[in-house]
């Protein structure tokens, strides 16, 4: 979504801005080009090989940048409180650590059950796969897949574990509910939970979103790409938090207990900024990405 990216953030001559998620540096490389040529720009990853990937992309621009190997939820330590012109987060499982079978994100091919985007970290797939108890499985197939199977898969699996690559695991998903004509295989949200749970991605959103708006600038943006509904979700309820004009005492919500407050962010667009036809023709993976933009006050 590069144009709806720079759209969003509106780079200029002069700016500082952050690219929480580098990947392949594609969103870093078009802002820093719309911000020339005195923009500048912070990235980082947890991912190593988007950290090199990203050094030698940006080659062109050196000088105007500085790169970490690290999450975006530590923003605020690496960066001056309202420092930033922009911030964005292209949150989830880039195209290369899918493509790579050694990675385990995916059940296409053959690989290892790993899914960490740190490979320094020392919980991976089969981690969770080989010793978590069923209860703990459900769960997170619940909560990070919506699988409506979460129970039965769960029990299965425990019932047949150990695992260590990503086929036999897919391979049982289908033998315990055949794909009968779907479209989507049915380890598809298994695997979407686990990947989740393995890089703690829900927990980073949380406090990354925090983090970002201690480095922006008042009238600084923040950008925010999700794949999934629990990401969109997640950002989604809290920009309307951070937008709103009042502040009420507990969890509740009572009308008559409301009090007024200044807003500390603003919303940009009240729905999510969806890809056009033309960035579907080029990336079919996009379909699911929708983004939320806000404007610190």
């Amino acid at each position: 979504m590069l144009e709806e990216v720079l759209s969003a953030l509106q780079p200029e001559t002069g700016g500082r801005y952050v690219d929480g998620t580098l990947g392949g540096a594609g969103h870093a490389a078009a802002i820093l080009r719309a911000s020339s040529p005195s923009g500048w720009l912070f990235g980082c990853d947890r991912d190593g090989v988007a950290v090199e990937t990203a050094k030698a992309r940006l080659a062109e621009f050196t000088g105007r940048w500085e790169i970490q190997r690290g999450t975006f939820d530590r923003l605020s330590e690496w960066l001056p409180a309202g420092s930033c012109d922009g911030v964005l987060f292209d949150l989830g499982v880039s195209s290369p650590q899918l493509d790579v079978a050694e990675r385990g994100f995916s059940f296409q091919a053959e690989g290892p059950l790993d899914m960490r985007m740190d490979t320094r970290q020392a919980v991976t797939a089969a981690t969770i796969v080989n010793g978590w108890p069923a209860a703990e499985l459900e769960r997170i197939f619940r909560a990070y897949g919506d699988e409506p199977q979460a129970r039965r898969f769960a029990r299965v699996i425990t019932e047949d574990r150990p695992f260590t690559t990503t086929k036999q695991l897919a391979d049982l998903i289908e033998r315990v509910s055949p794909r009968a004509g779907r479209k989507a295989h049915p380890a598809t949200k298994i695997f979407q939970a686990l990947r989740i749970a393995v890089n703690d991605e829900i927990g980073f959103v949380e406090r990354g979103l925090v983090a970002a708006f201690e480095v922006l600038k008042p009238g600084g943006r923040l950008a925010v790409i999700t794949f999934h509904s629990l990401e969109d979700r997640t950002v989604k309820l809290w920009g309307r938090e951070m937008a709103r004009d009042y502040t009420f005492p507990g969890e509740v919500d009572v009308p008559e207990l409301r009090q007024d407050c200044v807003p500390k962010m603003r919303l940009i667009s009240r729905k999510a900024i969806l890809p056009g036809e033309a960035e579907l023709a080029r990336n079919p993976r996009a379909r699911s990405a929708q983004q939320r933009v806000l404007e610190k006050v």
